[in-house]
């Protein structure tokens, strides 16, 4: 077990450990109790000598005497350990909220990035052929482009402005980077002829501003 106040190193197990501990010195205390309640339920108060002074013969003195020690001591054992206990529990739950409290802040920089604002888009993938350039690299119908290689939201004009950057990569791989479900996505795209049907294998259309 690890020293009180050390909030790295509790686990749930240590809890664990310390109630079963407090659970078997209640066990212990009991078991003295009935000890006592068997020598003529003299409890922990009673006196144990007679009106004239002398050790009581109905009793077995040193039985009594043994059973309230061992109750006193084991009382201030379970007092020791129900604050171990609730020590453990405090530093247990004072790490699990720091750890949420990081996960809370580290998603919320996860949200502020992926919500970030991202270029505007200038074309739409329209269509794409099944075994094609585009449908191997990844690209899917609905996403929205916002670099094509050396073309961009800045520079982009019309779509001549990507088919001259396929001619020139034919066989070479090319950045493309999309919108996809409010995410920015990036995909290697490598134009190549395939089964006589150009070098994507897609549609792409401009989008209106």
């Amino acid at each position: 077990m690890s020293e009180p106040g050390s909030t790295s190193a509790v686990s749930m197990r240590d809890v664990q450990q310390l109630i079963a501990r407090k659970d078997e010195i209640e066990a212990q205390i009991k078991a003295y109790y009935d000890v006592l309640e068997d020598q003529k339920n003299i409890g922990m108060e009673e006196t144990l000598v007679d009106r004239e002074g002398y050790p009581r013969a109905d009793i077995d003195i040193y039985q009594v005497r043994t059973a309230r020690h061992n109750i006193i001591c084991l009382q201030n054992d379970h007092k020791s350990i129900m604050k171990e206990i609730e020590e453990a529990l405090h530093n247990l739950h004072a790490r699990d909220k720091d750890k949420r409290q990081r996960d809370e802040a580290e998603a919320k920089v996860e949200a502020l990035q992926c919500n970030q604002t991202l270029p505007d888009a200038f074309a739409k993938v329209d269509a794409v052929t099944p075994g094609s350039p585009a449908s191997m690299c990844g690209l899917q119908v609905g996403d929205e482009i916002i670099a094509f290689g050396s073309v961009n939201t800045n520079n982009f004009q019309t779509l001549q402005n990507i088919a001259t950057v396929v001619q020139h990569s034919e066989g070479k791989p090319l950045s493309v980077t999309v919108v996809r479900d409010g995410k920015s996505v990036h995909l290697g795209l490598t134009p190549q002829r395939w089964n006589g049907k150009g070098l994507l294998g897609c549609n792409i259309i401009p989008i209106k501003r």
